[in-house]
């Protein structure tokens, strides 16, 4: 008989959960205010970022609205377990790469728009990293510092759902590149098109961040 391995959810995973079921079950109706977060983290025995990590994943699902400085509130009285959030965490192969394809590609246009001097700072630092495992054959560094790398143009991109978007993914994209690569060959074969990609972003050019990004994942230009 094959067994099915346990699912292992964070923390804030678990929360989100609960308190959505509190939500579906009635506990809180459409429009009442949340408990602070002092309170939930009281409640739920975990420390202020999974309350923060949980309460954002349910914003973006739709079911709260976070007023700053007034609290957060019901928005939506849903039965469902978090369904997109859900699917983009258990995406995998080709649903996985097209999803991250199109993300990567607005993800640069706008990281090339909205970078700051700060952001292109901590890039550059990404690649080098990304370079030095590259050739020092460190794969497992080397994957670390290219999912690092994009996710930090994620950030660059000043755009918070598109941001928790693709960190909701990069997990999995990490986890598709282990089984997929066990040398650094292919990094090293796309170490110069990263560089570009960069350079656009410094330029402030969109247009050639997108396309360096359609490189980059495979895609015909």
């Amino acid at each position: 008989m094959k067994i099915t391995p346990i699912k292992k959810i964070s923390l804030s995973e678990e929360v989100a959960k609960q308190l959505q079921q509190q939500i579906a079950s009635g506990k809180y109706t459409l429009g009442q205010k949340l408990p602070c977060e002092s309170k939930l983290m009281e409640e739920f025995c975990v420390g202020r970022s999974s309350i923060r990590e949980a309460v954002r994943v349910l914003a973006n699902a739709g079911i709260v609205r976070v007023q700053q400085g007034l609290g957060t509130f019901v928005e939506f009285k849903n039965g469902a377990v978090l369904p997109w959030y859900e699917r983009l965490r258990g995406a995998k192969g080709y649903e996985l790469n097209e999803v991250r394809q199109l993300l990567e590609l607005k993800i640069a246009e706008k990281a090339a728009l909205n970078r700051t001097a700060k952001d292109i700072t901590g890039l550059k630092k990404l690649l080098q990293c990304r370079y030095k495992a590259v050739i020092e054959n460190d794969i497992e560094a080397c994957i670390d510092a290219d999912i690092r790398f994009h996710i930090a143009i994620a950030d660059a991109a000043k755009n918070d759902i598109l941001a928790d978007l693709y960190k909701t993914i990069a997990a999995q994209i990490k986890r598709s590149f282990r089984e997929v690569y066990h040398d650094t060959k292919v990094f090293l074969s796309r170490h110069d098109e990263h560089k570009t990609l960069l350079k656009s972003i410094i330029d402030k050019n969109p247009k050639k961040a997108w396309q360096c990004v359609a490189k980059i994942t495979g895609q015909a230009i």
